[in-house]
């Protein structure tokens, strides 16, 4: 019987729920769980705490930064604040390193961020994606949160990529939004890679793929993390 944390590279257009419930058939447990939900065009580190005594001790990690690689599409505003979204206004847009790095100045530190109208955050018992997708929209408190790292990998005109490290509760698309909007021509997340929650690292991360040819081998024990070493 399979017990600890694994690590999974979640792939892109799988749900959270849906790696969650593969693992549960391949695995033969029930009893699985998982912190730091993401999106479905997201990929990158799921961990996956597996059996009872494991799940008693997410959130124990809930609360760890994260940092992830975002796809920065400039010129482009939607309502989801990624390209997945209704395209609410698009227009020709460039910007040079310079100004995105000094636009990303206002973007480092302790900073407020509002929530996106699609996300799972309550305001009066109701998830906000829920009145999104009824076509209406609520005033939303910025929160409190930290932006550790806010630095180009690469790119150019439109399009950039970005790292970013973040505190809980951070909205990657947010800040992808809020940015756009900081340089006048709006913008929106075109792809999201978490490579890292707290100590779990991408470098240590397995495919789905790799999990079930693990599984079939009989070696897929070695790859659990035991929580009692971390």
């Amino acid at each position: 019987m399979y017990s600890g944390i694994i690590i999974i590279d979640k792939p892109s257009d799988w749900t959270s729920f849906d790696v969650i419930a593969k693992l549960r058939g391949v695995l033969r447990e029930r009893k699985i769980g998982h912190c730091g939900t993401l999106d479905p065009m997201a990929t990158g580190v799921l961990p996956v705490f597996v059996t009872r005594a494991a799940t008693k001790l997410i959130s124990t990690y809930e609360g760890a930064d994260k940092e992830y690689v975002a796809g920065l599409r400039l010129g482009l505003s939607t309502d989801t604040y990624d390209t997945t979204g209704n395209v609410l206004r698009e227009a020709a847009a460039s910007v040079t390193r310079e100004q995105l790095d000094a636009a990303l100045q206002g973007f480092r530190g302790d900073i407020m961020q509002k929530p996106p109208m699609y996300s799972a955050v309550k305001i009066d018992g109701q998830r906000l994606y829920k009145i999104a997708r009824r076509g209406a929209e609520v005033e939303r408190e910025p929160r409190p949160v930290t932006v550790s790292a806010a630095e180009i990998i690469s790119g150019g005109g439109a399009d950039w990529v970005i790292r970013f490290a973040v505190s809980k509760g951070t909205y990657v698309r947010s800040l992808c939004n809020d940015i756009g909007d900081a340089l006048g021509c709006g913008g929106a997340m075109s792809s999201l890679r978490r490579t890292r929650v707290g100590g779990f690292r991408i470098e240590n991360a397995l495919t789905l793929e790799q999990v079930i040819e693990f599984a079939d081998a009989g070696t897929l024990e070695e790859k659990f993390i035991n929580p009692r070493i971390l």
